[in-house]
């Protein structure tokens, strides 16, 4: 029984192998070049903060496996904390306040908090139809974030609330080809990372370099 078991093991382990070699060897290096560059905008929400307008430019950096791109992204917000958030800040503030009497309360007032975040996606590419493309992608991010609000400039509320984290996203969207080089876009994106998670609809104009748009798949190119 045993000895069936390993040969039943042995055999499926070259099997294997070879998959996983054929998975790798579709990915390259050589079609990796600068293909279009984008620039977007629409508003984002959060569970931490009031609603917000979140804009960016993302370049596509070329295919690095058949149907999967490289994209890379730079994008900014502001907004500022909701009542909700405000108050668990202000609660989480007391364990460093020294308070013998137990009398004296926090008010931060407004708080506001920007984020700078600089993202590396792989999309996966759908052809719709002529000069429709969906994509779906995943993603990593590091955001730089600052807070500030009247009364905790330079203070160590302000300290607190300024960091950097890594993050992890997940995006959707379709693309409409206007032209041999232009193209509309719409991008739904979800970004889940320590301290602040957010979702944010898009949409942008993409110019994509005559280089680059030759021998993409399903409108993209010319």
């Amino acid at each position: 029984m045993m000895e069936s078991a390993a040969i039943v093991f042995l055999s499926i382990v070259p099997s294997f192998q070879l998959s996983a070699q054929g998975v790798l060897s579709q990915f390259s290096y050589d079609n990796l070049r600068l293909s279009g560059l984008q620039a977007d905008f629409g508003p984002l929400g959060s569970s931490e903060l009031t609603g917000a307008v979140v804009g960016g430019i993302r370049v596509d950096y070329g295919q690095i496996a058949p149907h999967v791109r490289v994209l890379l992204g730079l994008s900014y917000f502001r907004s500022e904390f909701d009542g909700d958030a405000r108050a668990r800040f202000e609660q989480r503030l007391r364990q460093f306040v020294i308070d013998p009497s137990g009398d004296d309360t926090i008010r931060v007032g407004r708080i506001f908090w920007s984020d700078l975040t600089a993202d590396l996606d792989l999309q996966y590419v759908i052809p719709q139809g002529p000069g429709i493309t969906t994509y779906i992608g995943v993603g990593a991010s590091v955001h730089l974030r600052n807070g500030s609000g009247s009364a905790i400039n330079g203070t160590f509320v302000e300290d607190a609330l300024d960091e950097i984290s890594a993050g992890f996203n997940a995006s959707i969207g379709v693309e409409f080809a206007l032209s041999r080089t232009w193209r509309f876009t719409l991008d739904g994106r979800g970004v889940v990372s320590s301290g602040l998670s957010t979702v944010s609809l898009r949409s942008g104009f993409m110019y994509r370099f005559r280089d680059g748009a030759r021998g993409k798949v399903g409108g993209r190119g010319g």
